[in-house]
């Protein structure tokens, strides 16, 4: 690479960088007296004139400085090879928050506040999906003669419960008998490779439990096999209604569950970082954000995504940090360490 390259690459880095600092237009003058480019304003000019011919930095009039393009955001993204590492207090800081949590969707839940606050934008996560969570438990609790509680926990830490009405009163050992004959088929596998065990359970069932056995296989197999959509938790949407100019069809896409989850799928490769900006999103609805995902798991296993949402002038460095940190933190957990 050449220097007068080079010297342009510096110079794209220092207009984004100031661009996320001040959101106003840099001109030559302030990049000379900022970043000590060692060369004089009519040089640097210059390079902002390629580097507008290249698209990666565009003028909103005639006397203004520039701005960055979402070429220019891309290209400042693609040459972070290294992001610094937050201090000692900071990870501290953030573990012992997340390490709080009572249970894994507690964490999950802190996760995404804490990225939100951290940030200043919106954060969403994924929880485990039951597709690769296995069963740890399945707990039955009688809360009237004919209304049962089903609470499944999963090795992931995921906690779901369902209510299953009874057509008649089955007592307490029918309670703990209903509970035994779920969990001998539940215990170890994941809800998808159990649902034909809990499909034939009814014909194992004793002749006085068979129908509240059918109804609680049903309303699991219907509930969390057939209907089974990953669950969310976003935080921090208001943040996205700024003065500067309202995010509110980004706000509208989160809402959509379909979308983010859409956004969140492509985060499956644990300990890397992905950014997406403006039109790289395939969503219209998100083609004014810029999005940073990654992936929480367990050993080698991705269980979900992780990630931030703001406007394309985001400070990419510290959010591709900050959610690299929250998600290996995550992983920790998982792993119990």
């Amino acid at each position: 690479m050449s220097t007068a390259d080079e010297r342009r690459q510096a110079v794209l880095r220092a207009i984004v960088a100031d661009y996320i600092a001040n959101q106003e237009p840099v001109g030559s003058k302030t990049l000379v007296e900022r970043h000590k480019l060692g060369v004089s304003s009519a040089t640097i000019r210059n390079d902002m004139a390629v580097l507008e011919q290249q698209g990666y930095i565009s003028q909103t009039h005639a006397s203004s400085g520039r701005i960055p393009t979402e070429a220019g955001y891309r290209a400042f993204v693609d040459a972070l090879h290294d992001v610094k590492p937050l201090s000692a207090a900071e990870r501290r800081a953030i573990l012992d928050f997340l390490e709080n949590g009572v249970d894994m969707e507690d964490v999950l839940r802190r996760s995404v506040q804490l990225l939100a606050q951290l940030t200043n934008q919106a954060a969403v996560v994924q929880l485990p999906a039951l597709t690769v969570s296995r069963v740890k438990h399945c707990e039955v609790v009688e809360l009237t003669p004919t209304r049962l509680l089903l609470v499944l926990i999963t090795d992931t830490g995921r906690v779901d419960q369902r209510n299953v009405d009874l057509a008649a009163p089955i007592g307490a050992d029918g309670v703990r008998a209903v509970r035994d004959l779920l969990n001998d088929v539940l215990v170890g596998k994941t809800m998808r490779d159990a649902s034909e065990s809990l499909a034939n359970l009814t014909m194992r069932a004793p002749a006085p439990l068979a129908d509240a056995v059918r109804r609680a296989s049903d309303v699991l197999i219907a509930t969390l096999v057939d209907a089974a959509p990953d669950r969310l938790i976003i935080a921090g949407s208001s943040n996205l209604l700024v003065p500067s100019g309202s995010l509110q069809g980004v706000i509208d896409a989160l809402e959509q569950q379909v979308v983010v989850l859409k956004l969140l799928a492509s985060a499956q490769e644990l300990e890397h970082v992905s950014v997406r900006i403006g039109r790289e999103n395939e969503d219209e609805e998100l083609s004014s954000a810029a999005i940073v995902t990654t992936a929480y798991g367990s050993g080698d296993e991705a269980l979900g995504g992780l990630g931030v949402v703001g406007p394309t002038h985001m400070d990419y460095p510290g959010t591709m940090q900050k959610v690299a940190t929250v998600a290996r933190y995550i992983s920790r957990i998982l792993r119990g360490e």
